[in-house]
């Protein structure tokens, strides 16, 4: 086919055109600098915790530079010293990347007048609420013992101390903790001074002071927006900021902007230990609340739970001045709304339970109870990975991904797939991740006002029935009573069962005496219609090594009978000593195992068993018998008669 003229100057024209179009998208990247380059991967964002239909919380009002001074300001001032007023001049960004970040002095109105240490002349760069990626990063680059496991997770080491340190735990006592807090026997709350305080407070501040870096963690508890509490993190590690973004709740970019001041301040410098000659320190290691400073100070551990519980510790003083309960529980919710809380210790089944695919997840840990509901004050969960299996917990197992965080673990060099049932470094293996990873999990994590209350204990003595239906004074005992037992192997040198107590299931956290939860959790059951019922998932039989320990499949379809209200129904019959309502039948349990005491051969063992667990059960319970609420209201008599009678 011969061309016409036209289509030659046509093809020529379009051939020339394209040519120079090439030249020029050509000339366009290779003007471009590399750095250039890498400025158009990033888009700017901030880590949130998805809200299913919340707006932001507020509108813009200033400039993005008068935002940005005040950030500058606020987070100096969380870093200042007791021999200056200011904190060091503190810039936004990594060191490592000094051409991308402007260095920003903080300005100050304040002229120090004495004692200016060397770390108010220096700059300290602030990483301020990374996201997961960014603190990989950071953790992997900086901080020796972090790998990246097959599943995704961050592998990390918490150092030498692999758990909490409750005999280091200390709580400053003015004169208003004095008549609120709960002191002396019994309690979990080993004071301190003021003074003493500061003092570890100057160590702990100085010394992220001293850092080129430090990693801020802006965020909330609670989800319920009325009564959220603002917290903020000031650690030295990456695997600290990455553990509480994702226990903590995440705020949206709206709701990070406007931040402001906390409510509440850690300071975490747990790489650097207290003066063990220092008033009241027994021990390198001191973990330091002072409710007046609105302040928890870090020193001698690197153990990531300090700052979870230390917070928690935190909301059962608030809450309660708030009249909302503070509660150490599980918590879900069935399709129609039908609201459980689980109590429970260690080893009682609590995550097992309240972790049920048929039910909404609230919360696996920490809740508030308050006239709008229940609520879950955390934004994460916090699970043991000790000889975890994806068939017996496909939930925690496919939670442990990226962006969550694994503590401890063992894992194989090359291919980095971890042993979870390896305890070379600890039994209490732990990954930390958001609460959202979890398939059924409610978002928000709030609920309706519960339906039921279950207490969990795991009865190692075998006299205990599966199910117990509770009045008030008796959920009111066993909640401050807090049981369960250990069995031979849990611990060196228990060689058959050993009666653990826990006031409200928790002991180490509360702040107050347990009466006074106890009061509250019975005021709220009674207004709302809460049933209360008493679950042993131990044995049955005999006791722990003679006996069988319950089926996981029983206790389900016991929780199942409570969940669907046809155990409030069933017909009920009294057991000796503890006089607990035990059902006659429960649909899928075989009815000879509901009354204890049907599953012993030998009778009179049985009998004798039961006055022991009895005599403990009072022992317990001796150093709450003249505890006054309030000025001149005693442990009411209808309590104790609620617990062992004989």
């Amino acid at each position: 086919m011969v061309e016409t003229s036209f289509q030659i100057i046509f093809r020529i024209f379009t051939f020339f055109f394209s040519e120079k179009k090439c030249r020029q998208m050509e000339n366009s990247v290779s003007e471009r600098t590399l750095d250039e380059l890498h400025s158009l991967q990033k888009k700017k964002s901030a880590p949130t915790t998805p809200i299913k239909g919340a707006a932001g919380a507020f509108a813009a009002t200033i400039t993005e530079e008068e935002r940005h001074k005040q950030q500058l300001q606020s987070i100096s001032a969380s870093l200042a010293s007791l021999t200056r007023e200011t904190g060091p001049k503190v810039v936004k960004g990594d060191p490592t990347k000094k051409a991308e970040t402007p260095r920003v002095s903080h300005v100050t109105h304040h002229t120090p007048t004495f004692g200016i240490s060397d770390s108010a002349l220096k700059f300290t760069h602030f990483l301020y609420n990374l996201s997961p990626a960014e603190l990989y990063e950071q953790a992997i680059k900086y901080e020796k013992g972090s790998f990246i496991a097959s599943s995704g997770a961050l592998a990390t080491l918490s150092g030498a101390k692999t758990g909490r340190s409750p005999r280091d735990k200390r709580v400053v006592k003015d004169e208003t903790t004095e008549d609120e807090l709960w002191w002396g026997k019994g309690s979990p709350n080993i004071e301190m001074d003021e003074h003493t305080f500061l003092v570890n407070r100057e160590r702990a501040v100085d010394y992220l002071c001293s850092l080129e870096k430090v990693y801020v963690n802006d965020q909330f508890l609670n989800w319920d927006p009325e009564h959220r509490v603002k917290v903020r993190i000031v650690s030295a590690r990456a695997y600290h900021s990455l553990f509480m973004h994702n226990m903590c709740i995440r705020p949206t970019p709206d709701e990070l902007e406007n931040f402001g001041t906390p409510d509440f301040t850690i300071y975490n410098a747990g790489q650097f230990p207290c003066n063990r000659y220092t008033h009241y320190m027994t021990s390198s290691t001191s973990i330091d609340m002072n409710l007046a400073r609105k302040e928890m100070v870090i020193l001698g551990t690197q153990y990531a739970g300090e700052m979870k519980k230390g917070l928690f510790s935190l909301m059962h003083y608030l809450m309660p001045k708030r009249q909302i309960l503070s509660l150490h529980s599980g918590c879900n919710m069935g399709k129609d709304g039908d609201v459980a809380l689980f109590f429970g210790l260690s080893g009682t089944g609590k995550t097992t339970l309240s972790t049920d695919h048929n039910r909404y997840l609230i919360g696996d840990d920490e809740h508030c109870w308050s006239e709008n509901g229940v609520s879950n004050i955390e934004g994460g969960c916090y699970a043991k990975c000790i000889d975890l299996s994806r068939e017996k917990e496909p939930d925690i197992w496919n939670a442990i991904k990226f962006g969550t965080v694994v503590e401890n673990v063992v894992f194989d060099e090359h291919t980095r797939e971890i042993d979870y049932s390896d305890k070379s470094v600890t039994e209490n293996t732990r990954a930390a991740y958001p609460i959202e990873y979890i398939p059924n999990a409610k978002i928000p994590c709030v609920g309706p006002h519960p339906k039921n209350v279950i207490l969990l204990a795991c009865d190692a003595f075998g006299v205990l029935p599966p199910v117990s239906k509770l009045s008030l004074p008796q959920t009111m005992y066993h909640f401050i009573s807090g049981y369960t037992a250990l069995v031979a192997g849990t611990e060196d040198g228990i060689k058959e069962p050993t009666a653990t107590f826990s006031a409200c299931f928790g002991a180490a956290f509360i702040m107050l005496h347990p009466t006074k939860y106890a009061a509250m959790l019975a005021e709220k059951m009674e207004k709302h219609g809460a049933a209360g019922w008493l679950v042993n998932t131990g044995w049955s039989g005999g006791r722990y090594g003679l006996g069988s320990r319950i089926k996981l499949a029983y206790t389900r379809k016991i929780i199942d009978a409570i969940h669907s209200g046809v155990l409030l129904e069933a017909n009920y019959t009294k057991t000796e000593v503890f006089g607990l309502e035990i059902p006659t039948e429960i649909e899928g349990v075989p009815s000879e195992i509901l009354d204890p005491v049907n599953t012993w051969a030998d009778k009179k063992a049985y009998e004798n068993t039961l006055l022991k667990l009895g005599g403990l059960f009072k022992k317990n319970f001796e150093v709450f018998l003249n505890y006054k609420i309030g000025a001149d209201k005693q442990l009411t008599e209808e309590i104790l008669a609620a617990g062992p009678n004989f």
